[in-house]
């Protein structure tokens, strides 16, 4: 199985504090998404990091292509949680065999660096091309939408 990861990283004019309670919050994670998707979090849930415990699937949420058809679902774990600074996830997917998503915020002169981490082994081998293309364009797609919510000062690599 071929492991397939990139990076994509942003320079933001905003706090790490404000752009960490964005990153942890089921309204900004699906802020990053529009118009392309939504995922499905439990009504209660304020910050996707409350209540974590290391490698425990915390709720399935569903990915929905433009908030109606439901395309993935997502059995929801982080492994690792630096507050204000840090998540680690590894989850289960319907269709990756692997799924980690990491997400740093460092503090810069003037704002901060939000750095998102993707490593992910499709469970259909021969589809990994395609998921690679999808999953860059979907996390280029929440640069873009974190560059407009926090008014960036230059584009993201």
């Amino acid at each position: 199985m071929r492991l397939h990861q990139f990076d994509i990283s942003t320079q933001l004019r905003a706090s790490p504090e404000a752009v960490w309670r964005h990153a942890v919050s089921p309204a900004g994670v699906n802020r990053e998404f529009q118009p392309l998707l939504r995922m499905t979090f439990p009504s209660n849930l304020s910050d996707i990091t409350d209540g974590w415990q290391p490698g425990r699937t915390l709720f399935r949420s569903w990915l929905l292509l433009l908030a109606v058809l439901p395309i993935e679902y997502d059995d929801f774990a982080l492994v690792e949680v630096e507050r204000g600074r840090r998540f680690l996830e590894r989850s289960s997917l319907l269709t990756q065999r692997l799924w980690e998503h990491e997400r740093v915020i460092e503090p810069m002169d003037g704002g901060c660096r939000i750095t998102d981490r993707i490593r992910f082994t499709p469970r259909v081998p021969w589809l990994g091309a395609i998921f690679a293309f999808t999953f860059r364009a979907a996390f280029h797609l929440r640069h873009r939408n974190l560059r407009r919510a926090f008014d960036d000062t230059r584009p993201g690599a």
